[in-house]
């Protein structure tokens, strides 16, 4: 689908929307297996209507179901990033100690980095310690994008 921050790949299982990957993803950060093409599964349509609402801003939660594959860790965290409230953002040890791991900041970052629904699992609200805009798969003018979309203040 296109959007403000590029062509976005949706891809859906039986049970869940299964990921959203950028234009220039590295095909190595999300394994998913054999796809095939078929733009008719509803789950695509309803991630693309409310991917699109949430563009136009007329939609701060999504409501699609996910179909996450990961370790327990990975989905603990992918977790935790869902409880970031729309237009705010928490730094990686905020998220580490959420999941009860404080030391655990770098594989709490390492984690982000393998979620696969970008943007519907909003790890564009974390930020780094220092509340800088850091790591990010679609880019950091894509982060900024989607951290300004939701109205979040920018101290630099």
């Amino acid at each position: 689908m296109g959007s403000p921050v590029g062509q976005l790949k949706l891809v859906a299982r039986d049970d869940g929307l299964a990921a959203v990957l950028w234009e220039n993803d590295d095909p190595n950060r999300v394994k998913l297996g054999e796809l095939s093409r078929r733009v008719d599964h509803p789950l695509l349509l309803q991630a693309e209507t409310e991917l699109t609402e949430y563009f136009n801003g007329k939609r701060t939660a999504f409501s699609v179901p996910l179909d996450l594959v990961g370790t327990d860790f990975q989905k603990k965290v992918w977790g935790a990033l869902q409880g970031i409230p729309f237009g705010e953002t928490q730094t990686y040890a905020d998220l580490a100690k959420i999941i009860g791991s404080p030391k655990a900041s770098r594989a709490v970052g390492a984690a982000i980095g393998k979620n696969p629904v970008s943007i519907i699992t909003p790890c564009h609200r974390a930020i780094g310690s220092d509340g800088s805009l850091t790591g990010f798969a679609g880019g950091l003018d894509a982060k900024r994008f989607l951290l300004a979309l939701e109205g979040y203040r920018f101290l630099i």
